[in-house]
C-alpha cells in the first residue's frame, strides 16, 4: 500500500466528514428500540449495563429486571446504589440452572421475572428496562418467545429495551432494532483454568 501524502491524507478525510456529515444530516427519525446482545462471547451484560449508565447520566428512569443468575450479588448492584431514584434493579433469579436443579422452580421463577420486568416495560415513566440473561431462559424453554415479543410491542414508542444472554432466538432477533453478537475467541476460563475474578467477570 503506497504512503499518502499529507495533503492527499488531509483531502481524504476531508471527503470523508463530508460523507459523515450528510449520513448524519440524514437521519432525522427517534424511537425506542429493542436491543439483544448475544453470542457466546463475554462482555453481553457488561455493555448493557453501559447503556444504563448512559441513561442514568441523562437523568432517565432506568428497571434492571435480572434472569436466572440472581442468586448472587454483582458488584455493579453496590455501584448503582448511587441511583436509588432512578434506578429499579431486581435480582429474580436463584441462580444458574445447574445450580437449582429444580426446572419447576426456575420456570416459575422466570415467569414471575417477567411479569415483573413486563411493568416496567409498559410504564412510560422508564426510559430504558435491561432484561438480563432473558435469553438464556428463552433458549432453555422457561419462557415463550411469542409472550416476550408480544409484550415488547407493549412497550412506549419513545422507551429501550436491551435483552441480554447467549441463544437468543431467531425470532426474537427478527424483531430487534440492534443486535451484537459477542464472539468468543479466547477465554481465560477455559484455555488457563483462571477462576472468575472480581472486577471482571463480578
Amino acid at each position: 500500500m503506497t504512503e499518502l501524502t499529507a495533503e492527499q491524507h488531509r483531502v481524504k478525510m476531508q471527503r470523508r466528514q463530508e460523507v459523515q456529515h450528510q449520513r448524519i444530516a440524514e437521519r432525522k427519525l427517534e424511537k425506542g428500540l429493542i436491543i439483544v446482545n448475544t453470542g457466546d462471547g463475554k462482555g453481553k451484560t457488561t455493555a448493557a449495563l453501559g447503556m444504563v449508565l448512559r441513561s442514568l447520566g441523562h437523568g432517565y428512569k432506568v428497571a434492571i429486571v435480572q434472569f436466572i443468575k440472581g442468586a448472587w450479588e454483582p458488584a455493579e448492584k453496590k455501584v448503582f446504589e448511587m441511583w436509588q431514584d432512578q434506578l429499579v434493579f431486581k435480582a429474580l433469579g436463584e441462580g444458574f440452572t445447574w445450580e437449582t436443579q429444580d426446572r419447576d422452580r426456575d420456570i416459575a421463577k422466570t415467569k414471575e421475572a417477567w411479569e415483573v420486568g413486563l411493568g416496567y416495560i409498559k410504564n412510560p415513566e422508564y426510559k430504558l428496562v435491561l432484561l438480563d440473561e432473558v435469553n438464556i431462559a428463552l433458549k432453555l424453554g422457561y419462557l415463550d418467545v411469542e409472550t416476550v415479543i408480544a409484550g415488547l410491542k407493549e412497550k412506549p414508542a419513545d422507551s429501550h429495551v436491551i435483552l441480554t444472554g447467549r441463544g437468543a432466538p431467531t425470532k426474537l432477533i427478527e424483531v430487534a432494532d440492534l443486535v451484537t453478537r459477542m464472539e468468543l475467541v479466547k477465554h481465560p476460563f477455559r484455555e488457563q483454568g483462571v477462576k472468575a475474578q472480581a472486577g471482571i467477570e463480578f
